[in-house]
């Protein structure tokens, strides 16, 4: 690894490196940054920014995240949960709530997933005391799956309306959507049922 790296089939003109540095830096760091691309081009500043805040409510080591301002800068983005009373509210739940968290109950130590914690607080009736952090838990959970649920619609979109599906009206390719993106659900219906409920929707010159 430490002899002259020659590029090509030539053994006359050395490039000056060594094998070494030819597979780590030529290489190996050229994959680690076209990766690192990959990444950014999948996950815009907004996408970044809401899970470096989600990150904040992760219960891993004792809470070492937890930021309260970051915080309560995912709770003012959903302003039909959070108005002004509620969010003040929240900041003085958040104060608390740390300090519980931290000191209280042993149990909150062990924590891995902010999905345990929503249990947890369930589980030891802390729901209603800490109401606004619980709501915004949740709401921390749930947008996990509702953008993996919007990107696959999108997905979707891109498979069936095409060049050749272009003048697809909206209440067409809604449900026609509903059965791509819910396949797996729909794979248990019988083809018997779908033509029982076809043929009675109207009155119809021949039988299916």
């Amino acid at each position: 690894m430490d002899e002259s790296y020659f590029p090509g089939k030539s053994k006359r003109k050395s490039s000056g490196i060594c094998y070494s540095h030819h597979l780590r830096v030529d290489i190996f760091y050229s994959i680690i940054d076209v990766k690192l691309q990959e990444l950014n081009d999948c996950f815009d500043v907004v996408s970044s920014d809401l899970l470096f805040v989600m990150a904040s409510l992760n219960p891993t080591n004792s809470f070492a995240n937890f930021d309260k301002g970051k915080i309560m800068t995912l709770a003012k983005c959903y302003s039909n949960e959070f108005d002004e009373v509620q969010i003040r509210d929240l900041s003085y739940q958040l104060d608390t709530f740390i300090i519980h968290m931290r000191a209280g109950n042993p149990k909150f130590s062990n924590l891995q997933r902010i999905s345990d914690l929503a249990k947890l607080l369930v589980e030891t009736n802390l729901v209603e005391t800490y109401s606004y952090v619980y709501l915004l838990i949740k709401l921390t959970l749930i947008l996990h799956v509702a953008t993996a649920t919007m990107e696959r619609a999108f997905s979707s979109i891109k498979q069936i309306k095409n060049e050749e599906r272009n003048n697809m009206g909206d209440q067409y390719l809604n449900n026609y959507l509903v059965y791509y993106i819910e396949r797996d659900v729909f794979i248990n219906v019988s083809n018997d049922v779908i033509i029982d409920r076809f043929q009675n929707m109207k009155v119809r010159r021949g039988q299916l």
